[in-house]
């Protein structure tokens, strides 16, 4: 019987995306690599725990959630985040950015100084630009400047950035230039934290790493893993936590025909035991989007 593997999530490095395995190990993902893995027959989707613990009772939770954790997890989880604002004597500079998911959806959000970008790969910001840098509450305050002066929000919904990816312009100076509008207001606001030193606006584009230049449209994504479910495709883009990959299926809407693009978000494989399989194709729910076509060995880990 082939070992199991339990996903810990997808880390981006500066060699490119790699999905975390328990136990520290970790598969590369390149353009063109095969992704294909079960989920273990019988198999449930329990718990990841919380701050790096194991949940004390394995809690089962669902199929659909992004999070996997237990209601009691996700508050422990969620009381030591930034995001909760409950750590507001926290030491370590903050930047502020700016970051483009496509026309129309540009957000304010803040990340620790020491992460660098990280934060905006993982989020599968598609064009970014630091604003200021400086200690949390002024981060926060900046960041809900912007959000009351200009009305630029804090969070972008992944269905929406997935809905776009494959629709983007197709220049550099196309995807900066809202950025760079922002940016610009932005700084010539009043009310700015004396402690937040500004920053020069300088765009960052990750369509290049991200995989997007060509990429043909997704007709639906992963819904969520079941027990005996399996996954197969070619890896053909990947950005924040979703892997875009080519799946034999005869609809054709890749160059070639016969096959599409179904976006699988990978914190849906956390909290499963998965092996890996030597077949393709899809045989877990997918949800299509809206105006899609109708139907017509182990290295490092799983992969």
């Amino acid at each position: 019987m082939a070992q199991a593997w339990r996903c810990s999530g997808l880390r981006w490095t500066a060699d490119g995306p790699v999905l975390r395995w328990d136990g520290g190990r970790g598969s590369a993902l390149t353009w063109g690599k095969r992704v294909a893995f079960g989920v273990t027959e019988g198999g449930v989707r329990t718990c990841v725990g919380a701050r790096g613990n194991a949940c004390p009772i394995r809690a089962v939770v669902s199929g659909r959630s992004t999070g996997a954790r237990c209601e009691e997890c996700a508050r422990l989880d969620r009381a030591h985040s930034v995001a909760a604002d409950t750590i507001a004597d926290d030491p370590r500079p903050y930047h502020v950015y700016l970051a483009w998911f496509g026309p129309g959806m540009t957000k304010v959000g803040i990340t620790a100084l020491e992460r660098g970008s990280a934060r905006l790969l993982e989020q599968g910001a598609v064009v970014f630009s630091w604003l200021g840098v400086g200690p949390l509450m002024a981060a926060r305050r900046t960041e809900e400047l912007l959000r009351a002066a200009l009305g630029v929000p804090d969070r972008i919904p992944y269905a929406d950035k997935r809905a776009v990816r494959a629709a983007l312009p197709g220049s550099a100076a196309e995807r900066a230039a809202e950025v760079e509008d922002l940016h610009a207001r932005a700084v010539g606001l009043g009310g700015w934290p004396e402690s937040l030193e500004r920053e020069s606006c300088q765009v960052v584009d990750h369509a290049g790493v991200f995989g997007l230049p060509g990429l043909a449209p997704a007709v639906g994504a992963v819904s969520e893993l079941v027990a005996g479910g399996v996954v197969g495709g070619e890896l053909v883009a990947a950005a924040g936590p979703d892997l875009h990959l080519a799946v034999e299926d005869g609809r054709g809407n890749e160059p070639g025909g016969g096959r599409s693009v179904v976006v699988l978000d990978t914190r849906l494989m956390t909290g499963w035991e998965l092996v890996p399989v030597g077949g393709g194709g899809l045989t877990v729910p997918v949800r299509e989007f809206k105006g899609a076509k109708e139907s017509a060995g182990v290295q490092d880990g799983l992969f």
